[in-house]
């Protein structure tokens, strides 16, 4: 499974919370932090694969273009690549890059799930908001699935398992239940 998504969206930290160890993939609150593509041994039934975040990033333009080629070989050309978690920040409507990103998994016909990231910051009144603006932004498709989720707070994580298990074809782990 592919975590992909804006510098600074959440993606190690939604894999922190995901699997209960804070810390396991490296977060910062400077965007960029992630430059290679991290794998995390998910019990034996499943990797977690760490991708470097697209857009801004506080990096030199020719690394951005390799990390760029680096992604986009990863998700064109990975067999064994079940599915892409895509994050995208709840509080704003989808970027241009977040766009691009969605219509090029859907190009290469990857399951996706969309994760609106630090939904904890909207109000409850604004969910319904939320959803229509990710969804209509991203022009999401009857196959995807859209779950907004908090690394804070942990709301979101049992749906996000679900769709993992589901996509890896894994039966119900304990990661899923917790």
């Amino acid at each position: 499974m592919a975590f992909v998504g804006r510098s600074n969206v959440g993606k190690s930290s939604l894999i922190n919370r995901l699997i209960d160890r804070n810390g396991m993939a490296r977060t910062s609150s400077v965007p960029g932090k992630t430059q290679t593509l991290n794998y995390y041994n998910i019990e034996s039934l499943l990797y977690f694969v760490d991708v470097p975040g697209y857009g801004y990033a506080k990096v030199s333009k020719a690394a951005r273009a390799k990390f760029a080629a680096m992604i986009e070989a990863y998700l064109s050309a990975r067999q064994e690549l079940r599915g892409v978690v895509q994050l995208v920040d709840a509080r704003h409507a989808p970027s241009p890059d977040d766009v691009s990103m969605y219509q090029y998994l859907k190009y290469y016909h990857l399951p996706v799930l969309v994760v609106g990231t630090k939904v904890d910051k909207t109000s409850r009144s604004q969910r319904n908001k939320v959803l229509r603006t990710l969804s209509q932004g991203l022009e999401l498709n009857q196959t995807d699935s859209l779950i907004l989720f908090s690394a804070t707070t942990g709301e979101g994580k049992d749906a996000v398992w679900q769709w993992l298990e589901a996509a890896a074809n894994i039966g119900g782990s304990e990661h899923g239940t917790k």
